[in-house]
């Protein structure tokens, strides 16, 4: 397994053209490109704070094709958790990932179990005459691989935040999670705090103390 370090490491797999970049570049810098640019791998970094500590969420956005099975298996060797897209438009890209999903577990062996894996359909905001893959059909895939499954679209931005976020749920071996703006949230509730005693009003969420989800979010996107 890899060791413990100030990064935690995602790496995100699929067939060209499944929308990879587009999901990783939607829920890093909030944008959608309607081209399609091939990929030969790209890093994205960023900084988070687990229980207390800085450390680096670096997401590895892989090629699409197969022509670096050596860079493929230092990237499944150096991962701690992985994203396996295919695009519901494409019954072939969902059957391309399951070399890969074999690959994954040859390295990883018998710490498969504790790695945080999910499986998910792409282009769900597409028609359904254009789709291949069903909903069911995708579930279904990933309950025989044993992984998480999740639909997202990366134009609409659908549960593009709640895959990383459910990612970072299933790890086992630390207690890391997303709160976007967590410091700003905390600035504001300070300030709408403040303003309310001033004028001489007190919230319920003052007279119960307010715990809300502080004691989990462990994880901050800084």
């Amino acid at each position: 397994m890899p060791e413990q370090s100030n990064d935690y490491r995602v790496v995100v797999f699929g067939a060209g053209g499944v929308g990879k970049s587009s999901i990783v570049l939607r829920f890093i810098k909030g944008t959608f490109r309607e081209s399609y640019i091939p990929t030969i791998e790209d890093t994205y970094r960023q900084v988070i704070s687990c229980n207390k500590n800085i450390c680096t969420l670096q997401i590895t956005d892989t090629t699409g094709s197969h022509q670096f099975p050596a860079m493929q298996r230092l990237s499944i060797s150096k991962g701690h958790a992985f994203i396996l897209v295919y695009s519901v438009c494409s019954k072939q890209s969902l059957e391309e990932l399951r070399p890969i999903w074999a690959q994954i577990r040859e390295i990883k062996g018998q710490d498969i179990t504790q790695i945080p894996v999910m499986l998910v359909g792409n282009k769900c905001d597409e028609s359904a005459e254009l789709k291949e893959v069903t909903q069911t059909e995708g579930q279904a895939e990933a309950t025989r691989w044993g992984v998480s499954f999740m639909e997202t679209s990366a134009k609409t931005n659908h549960n593009v935040r709640e895959l990383f976020q459910e990612l970072l749920n299933l790890e086992k071996s630390r207690n890391v999670s997303l709160q976007f703006d967590g410091k700003k949230q905390k600035k504001q509730k300070k300030k709408e705090k403040k303003e309310k005693e001033s004028n001489g009003a007190v919230s319920v969420d003052d007279q119960a103390g307010t715990s809300g989800a502080g004691g989990k979010d462990k994880c901050l996107l800084m």
